[in-house]
């Protein structure tokens, strides 16, 4: 806020932290970064979401029903298995593809102070080398219109 008592008018950045619990693991972290946008006090506008890490990801799926998630878990561990003769020697490339096939950063925009979601969709934090302490990255953008 300026000294006006209105939210300032440039972007704000942001730092959502979070413990994985789980090798594979998709987080939904909806509530907590619709916290961040309405402390922002950025009524209409983009958040600019990014992971800083090679071995996570975030994607927007269906949130209503958690199973969705756990699905997604396996179908990803399936699709790359940890073991498939890979020549990088940390032992986690399927991890780095994972995370390559997600998508390090997403944009969403705000509304009314809330992002603007359909219905059934969340947004999720997908963890491929958990547990492990990680960080999404939030830029709030007010729309300079409103």
């Amino acid at each position: 806020m300026n000294s006006a008592g209105k939210a300032s008018s440039g972007p704000r950045i942001e730092t959502l932290h979070l413990k994985t619990a789980r090798r594979t693991e998709w987080v939904n972290i909806t509530s907590e970064l619709n916290r961040c946008v309405a402390a922002s006090g950025v009524s209409h506008g983009f958040c600019h979401l990014y992971i800083p890490h090679t071995m996570a990801g975030i994607t927007i799926n269906e949130g209503d029903d958690p199973d969705v998630a756990r699905d997604m878990e396996a179908a990803f561990d399936l699709m790359v298995p940890r073991e498939a003769g890979y020549k990088h020697y940390e032992g986690n490339s399927d991890s780095h593809i994972k995370a390559s096939l997600v998508g390090c950063s997403q944009s969403v925009w705000i509304e009314n102070g809330l992002l603007r979601l359909g219905r059934w969709q969340s947004i999720f934090f997908c963890e491929f080398d958990g547990p492990r302490n990680r960080e999404v990255l939030l830029k709030i953008v007010p729309d300079p219109a409103s």
